[in-house]
């Protein structure tokens, strides 16, 4: 199953909303939003810095993850930045395929 990597930051009101319903609420919710699409939730974490949440979680494909993107990101009081996650195998796969490549300018 792929793994993403989710960066959320919310906005004031954002932040507000966990101030009410507390940080093991929106864990709840994150985890629930995930199994519901099939998936299971690795790792929920709130961080300083630019994200203010930070999530890793394993979907069935593309398009779950795009369906998440979707349904968080259509909401102003939270921003969601997803990263596809690759193990180190899948690393050198890739390391072993033959790709046409031509630079600029040449």
């Amino acid at each position: 199953m792929p793994k993403y990597l989710w960066q959320v930051s919310y906005s004031s009101d954002g932040v507000k909303g966990v101030v009410k319903e507390g940080g093991t609420g929106r864990r709840a919710e994150a985890k629930n939003l995930v199994e519901a699409l099939g998936g299971t939730m690795e790792a929920f974490y709130y961080a300083f810095g630019d994200a203010d949440v930070i999530i890793i979680a394993d979907l069935p494909d593309e398009e779950a993850a795009t369906a998440v993107a979707l349904a968080v990101n259509g909401d102003s009081r939270i921003s969601l930045k997803t990263t596809v996650l690759l193990t180190p195998e899948a690393v050198d796969a890739a390391a072993k395929r033959s790709v046409e490549y031509r630079p600029p300018g040449d």
